[in-house]
């Protein structure tokens, strides 16, 4: 295997990884609107924040590409 492939993905599976954790902040989010959780609710909003902040730094390394 090339370096360049095992970086490729490697690639891959952070970006589904990111997808994961913003939809489990989503989920988190939505139980907590749902039992009016506010500790849940800032969790599944900081879990998405994070993810998108993963996301950008991915996006950044692919138009570097």
């Amino acid at each position: 295997m090339t370096a360049e492939l095992k970086e490729k993905i490697m690639g891959i599976d952070d970006k589904i990884s990111n997808e994961a954790e913003d939809l489990k902040g989503k989920g988190k989010e939505a139980v907590g609107d749902a039992t009016d959780d506010k500790g849940l609710q800032a969790e599944g909003k900081m879990d998405q924040a994070k993810a998108g902040v993963k996301k950008a730094v991915e996006d950044v390394k692919d138009s570097l590409d």
